[in-house]
């Protein structure tokens, strides 16, 4: 993927290859602050109102202070488009630090935050979608504050590794035996007609597609219930899914070598995916299946 030549920096741009910050700077030594992943369809946002809203929530729950709105964020993160003629499929990828200062645990005084945005092609990944994946349980290790998007992501980083080196796609997190979320992106049990998945609490991330996928389960009627359910409870689910901005609304077929249902994408979760692709107007609508109607 890659990174397109004009970068969102501060309120400006600039190419690429003059984006440098000192050694000195808080998200590199400290992990001091929090980012968004934005879909892009032939050219145009998905969920920007979500992101750039979530973005707020992120930087005041970290107590990081921005010189900017949020009617400014959004103008800047359309230029940023512009500016590269972006017209295809991808993402953008947002960070904002608590700036450049000498190391020092205690907050700087005066110092603006470091804020960056830049663009990369992300063609969808349609073989996963329509055939399902793999995943393996792995024990939730990360901090109490899920909900804020965090620099901080070596426990998801490591997760995501071993379903790596495992063959699969994603890590399913667990605490205590009740499942959280993935190590990025948010997972769901569907039983008996209904889908089931964690609730918007501090200890997952309270994902801008998960909302979407609430609201489309229940324009269809498809109950929709934040109640924890346990891995144990895995082995007898009708479906299981998981939804990022990345991922979109992806089918998992098995989970620790241990085949879902009949090992192929439930029917529930088709009509999630098709309710996902009109939403996002994405045009190879036709690829979905009519039969799910």
């Amino acid at each position: 993927m890659s990174v397109y030549p004009i970068i969102m920096t501060q309120t400006s741009f600039t190419h690429r290859d003059n984006l440098k910050y000192p050694y000195e700077e808080r998200g590199l030594q400290f992990g001091d602050g929090i980012y968004e992943v934005i879909r892009i369809y032939n050219g145009e946002y998905y969920l920007l109102e979500e992101h750039v809203d979530r973005l707020f929530r992120s930087t005041a729950a970290v107590k990081i202070k921005l010189d900017v709105t949020k009617e400014e964020m959004t103008h800047l993160l359309l230029q940023l488009l512009e500016r590269n003629k972006m017209d295809k499929d991808g993402k953008v990828y947002l960070q904002i630090t608590r700036g450049s200062a000498p190391r020092d645990h205690v907050f700087p005084e005066g110092i603006p935050a470091n804020v960056y945005a830049y663009v990369q092609d992300l063609p969808r990944n349609t073989e996963k979608m329509d055939n399902g994946v793999s995943t393996i349980t792995q024990r939730d290790v990360r901090w109490e504050n899920c909900y804020i998007k965090s620099l901080n992501l070596l426990p998801n980083v490591l997760a995501k590794q071993e379903a790596k080196e495992n063959g699969c796609y994603e890590a399913i997190l667990h605490k205590n035996g009740m499942v959280t979320e993935c190590s990025s992106s948010n997972v769901y049990m569907v039983k008996d007609g209904k889908i089931y998945t964690h609730p918007a609490t501090n200890n997952i991330l309270h994902g801008c597609v998960r909302m979407r996928v609430e609201k489309f389960a229940n324009d269809l009627g498809i109950p929709f219930i934040e109640e924890r359910f346990s891995v144990e409870d895995i082995a007898t689910a009708d479906e299981m899914l998981l939804s990022s901005s990345t991922s979109e609304v992806m089918p998992i077929i098995s989970v620790d070598n241990q085949q879902i249902a009949d090992g192929q994408p439930g029917l529930i979760t088709k009509k999630l995916q098709q309710a996902y692709v009109k939403d996002a107007n994405i045009v190879e609508a036709d690829k979905v299946s009519n039969e799910v109607i």
